[in-house]
């Protein structure tokens, strides 16, 4: 999703808003009532019922108006290995379970909230875009336009079943209340990684990472913060600086001012700028995205890359040597809960449901945990011990760090409406003259 095609790692998310908004509350009790269509049309080559007249909350009635049904995925296609196992292990189930064939659209995020509010706006009762692989200020935007259908969550089998409806990383979206909205897919979390055949021991925490520099000068950098993967780096970095729990205080904020998010930030900023002398190019400039400091890590340019995941996919194919090994801070790693949502004109929402609903599933998160090293949204303790079991003695690769390690060591990352700013003042304070 939007620029943040970092070949190093199996997940990169977006959340650059495509309009801009402030943060506001709304109701939860939507949370929990049955939903009906607005007037959507079935799917006419099925001979389908109308949606207007399907109770969502009856999930044979669900089924059986999927059945037969096409349904568009839209979302982020820069990740090889996620394109594979969507293709290759979610469409055929998908299809044999439940005869809904799933096509899977890999645009960058703006070009997909562009013509999602492009056909709103238009009128376009029955749109192309059935769900979409969505999170943070995209979706606190698109949701405020009208651009979404909801709330669902409350309809699918397996979120009543296996998801705890009350944790944090459910009920809020960067900040942003979920509201039913939103459906999570899979978490994620910072991870750092470098070969171990060049690199003797990694950092640990903050201080560490600046002799790491020192060590390496001219070999260390990160993207630029307005990319994705540049932003969260800071932040772990940040986080480490001022603590834990002084850094969280950005993700809850609704309504921040610069001043507000500066006072909290300013020892973290310090300690950036204070790299600088030690980074590539003397930090006085950054690469533009994390495309391009993973080509600088193939190349050899940087000692160290950084993303969202561990890049084990790549090591398997050969892409990363085998030596390669993740690391993250002591004084923790910032992480995110990613979702899908489903289009308010979208031609098959109950297909959507169906498909959604099967992302859910045990097997498949499972199934995204082993291949894809995708921290499943799962409750553990909801599980029958089978599935808890084979969670639990998954082999994992050599590039991979534990799933406790990386939750006990997960930082809740800033709001959406804190990210511009912090953004902001880093391009303001940081880079060298």
């Amino acid at each position: 999703m939007e620029n943040e095609t970092n070949n190093s790692t199996t997940l990169n998310f977006s959340r650059r808003s495509f309009v801009a908004f402030s943060a506001t509350a709304a109701t939860s009790v939507l949370l929990g009532m049955g939903l009906t269509s607005c007037g959507e049309k079935g799917d006419s080559a099925t001979g389908g019922a109308s949606e207007e007249s399907i109770d969502f909350s009856n999930w044979d009635a669900v089924l059986a108006e999927a059945k037969g049904s096409s349904v568009s995925w839209y979302g982020w296609g820069g990740s090889e290995p996620r394109n594979t196992w969507i293709n290759t292990v979610l469409a055929p189930r998908l299809k044999e379970k439940y005869d809904v064939t799933l096509e899977l659209v890999g645009m960058d995020i703006n070009d997909i909230l562009t013509k999602l509010s492009g056909e709103m706006q238009a009128g376009v009762e029955t749109g192309t875009i059935d769900f979409i692989w969505i999170n943070g200020e995209n979706f606190f935007s698109t949701k405020e336009n009208g651009y979404l259908w909801g709330p669902f969550t409350a309809n699918l089998p397996n979120f009543n079943q296996f998801v705890d409806a009350q944790s944090p990383e459910v009920l809020y979206d960067f900040g942003a209340p979920t509201e039913g909205f939103e459906a999570p897919y899979g978490k994620a979390q910072m991870q750092m990684w470098a070969d171990s055949a060049k690199i003797a021991s990694t950092p640990k925490n903050p201080d560490e990472f600046l002799q790491f520099c020192k060590d390496n000068k001219g070999m260390v950098t990160y993207p630029e913060p307005g990319d994705f993967t540049g932003t969260a780096f800071i932040s772990c970095l940040i986080a480490g600086v001022i603590g834990k729990e002084e850094f969280e205080k950005l993700s809850m904020m609704t309504n921040p001012t610069l001043e507000e998010v500066k006072e909290i930030v300013a020892l973290g900023m310090d300690y950036l700028r204070s790299l600088n002398p030690y980074l590539w190019k003397e930090g006085k400039t950054y690469p533009s995205d994390s495309m391009t400091v993973s080509t600088m890590y193939a190349d050899g340019e940087l000692v160290m890359n950084m993303g969202y995941g561990a890049p084990e996919s790549l090591v398997k194919t050969g892409q990363l040597p085998e030596s390669t090994r993740s690391f993250i801070f002591d004084t923790g790693t910032v992480g995110n809960s990613n979702f899908m949502a489903i289009a308010a004109n979208a031609p098959h929402k109950a297909a959507a449901l169906v498909a959604i609903n099967e992302v859910l599933s045990p097997e498949m998160q499972l199934s995204q945990f082993q291949e894809l090293s995708t921290i499943s949204v799962l409750d553990m303790d909801k599980l029958e011990k089978e599935d808890q079991s084979a969670f639990e003695n998954t082999s994992l690769g050599a590039s991979e760090l534990p799933l406790a390690t990386l939750l006990d060591h997960r930082v809740a990352e800033a709001a959406g409406p804190v990210i511009p700013l912090l953004e902001q003042i880093w391009l303001a304070e940081v880079p060298g003259k």
